[in-house]
């Protein structure tokens, strides 16, 4: 297994966690993985997380504007948007509305136990 197998599968397993009707970043995942400047890795991993035998929540990944960058990995033109909206996020010209307030940051999740992963 090389490296960043071992790092995908660690993203896969905090993405399985965001709760349903919230998102967070590339970045937020790969701070709280403790690899701050990898947020671009953890975005390979989510255009990868089709392949998974175990469902990979990636349409609740976004950057750190909320924009859904990673939209073009879907299936259909418009799929990450609709499950998003399907999860009552409203998505507007392909950025999520009102994040603050469905942010999701697994550190802070997580402040007071680190997630065995």
């Amino acid at each position: 297994m090389k490296e960043s197998d071992n790092f995908f599968e660690k993203v896969y397993a905090v993405a399985r966690l965001i709760p349903f009707g919230r998102v967070t970043s590339y970045g937020a995942i790969a701070t709280y993985l403790g690899a701050a400047r990898s947020a671009r890795m953890v975005g390979w991993a989510m255009n990868n997380s089709h392949n998974q035998k175990e469902e990979v929540p990636a349409h609740r990944v976004v950057n750190r504007k909320g924009l859904l960058t990673g939209k073009h990995h879907f299936n259909g033109t418009n799929l990450m948007q609709q499950l998003l909206e399907n999860e009552g996020i409203v998505v507007i010209e392909n950025q999520i509305q009102n994040l603050e307030d469905i942010f999701w940051n697994p550190k802070d999740a997580f402040a007071s136990e680190k997630k065995d992963l």
